[in-house]
């Protein structure tokens, strides 16, 4: 592993490892599982509040934790939260995993996309978040505005599921997951709790600190990275799952492993070409497009190339590796400053994970349930024009405020 990115390279593989065994830590431990059942105690018989709170808290792990995959095994959880509150396996995909990839792709302080694509830019890390934070709120709005109004359906009229055929066959399946369990019920699981809520803010303040601190804008991947670990295996350890911790931390190794080789193929891409002056020649071509365009216009174009290349490389870390190095001179030369240019790859790479039949965790999700791609794709294109509009507004003030770069 060579060239002058190399140390960033070994970084963001550093961090992404750790991540990987911490949140198969975790999900080995329960903990997560465990914090759904208790808001259904606190929120009791209020279906349309449980609604939005549960939303907000996967959302919130995308956009602060930069969790996705990893939500994946409780999708059957939220799915029978759903059956039992009389909607459909739908509107348990919306709040669970749809709710953590739009928070993912608006990237607030999601280390695997606008850390790093920060960290390839060479802006300070995770700076420039009020806006994003905004935008974030937005977005859980239309979210929102989108489910309630959904539910609201199913419970006038509830054979108007694309899905109501295929959920009755399907809700005796699910009939066996506990949603009566809470973390009362378990001290040990309420210690490893309060351990995990306590790394994790300690997580956000170090995420929150890092534009405004020199140390930990060089070194908050890893030490990102570290507590994560440390959030993993203690809570772990705090839950009794006793030495299963180092299997299950093991087992994340395995199971992030083809991450790491997506990333060292974009680095040495990346590097054949920028050795053999082919970067030289791709900036110009494209300079030739972007030259004729306005500031917003260009920061569209980085939007819709970002969501081409997502079609076929579903790694935002790996991709960002391929174009970031492309895209920043290219935003300069057209002045567009970089922290646009960065929120509008993260906005290309972020959402479309649940849009395209070629990203693995869209088909994983989907194979848990009943609910089919062309079914999934029909539901959710109405949310994805307000967000693609919500987005490009975000672009256009963007431009005219000059974002950035901070």
């Amino acid at each position: 592993l060579g060239g002058p990115d190399a140390l960033t390279v070994i970084a963001i593989i550093l961090f992404i490892l750790l991540v990987g065994v911490a949140f198969a830590i975790m999900d080995r431990s329960g903990i997560l599982k465990a914090a759904i059942p208790r808001l259904v105690r606190l929120f009791g018989g209020r279906k349309i509040a449980l609604l939005l709170v549960i939303t907000f808290f996967f959302m919130a792990l995308g956009g602060f934790f930069g969790i996705f995959e990893e939500v994946i095994p409780l999708v059957p959880i939220v799915i029978a939260l759903s059956y039992s509150l009389g909607w459909d396996s739908l509107l348990g995909l919306g709040m669970s995993v749809l709710a953590t990839n739009l928070g993912f792709s608006m990237a607030i302080y999601n280390p695997f996309t606008i850390g790093v694509a920060h960290k390839l830019s060479g802006l300070p890390l995770f700076s420039g978040a009020g806006p994003r934070l905004v935008l974030f709120f937005v977005a859980y709005a239309i979210l929102a505005a989108f489910l309630v109004r959904y539910a609201r359906r199913l419970e006038q009229k509830p054979g108007s599921s694309p899905v109501h055929t295929e959920d009755l066959a399907a809700r005796a399946k699910y009939q066996g997951f506990d949603l009566n369990g809470s973390l009362e019920q378990n001290p040990r699981m309420r210690r490893a709790g309060l351990f995990l809520a306590l790394m994790f803010a300690i997580i956000l303040a170090v995420l929150v600190a890092s534009p405004f601190v020199a140390f930990l804008s060089d070194y908050a991947l890893p030490l990102t990275g570290l507590l994560f670990v440390i959030a993993g295996v203690g809570s772990g350890l705090l839950a009794g799952v006793g030495k299963a911790v180092w299997k299950a931390a093991w087992d994340g190794f395995l199971g992030i492993s083809p991450a790491v080789i997506l990333l060292l193929m974009a680095a040495s891409v990346k590097f054949i070409i920028a050795s053999g002056g082919i970067l030289d020649t791709i900036l110009h071509w494209a300079s030739t497009i972007f030259l004729d365009t306005s500031p917003f216009a260009s920061a569209l174009i980085i939007y819709g190339l970002t969501l081409i290349l997502e079609l076929f490389i579903t790694s935002g870390s790996a991709k960002a590796l391929l174009v970031i190095p492309i895209l920043m001179p290219l935003a300069d030369l057209v002045g567009v400053n970089r922290q646009i240019a960065v929120s509008a790859y993260t906005f290309g790479d972020g959402f479309s994970n649940l849009a395209y039949p070629t990203n693995a965790a869209l088909l994983i999700t989907l194979s848990l349930t009943v609910v089919t791609y062309p079914k999934w794709l029909k539901w959710l294109l109405p949310l994805w024009f307000w967000i693609i509009l919500a987005t490009v507004a975000f672009l256009a003030v963007a431009v005219a405020i000059d974002y950035g770069p901070f």
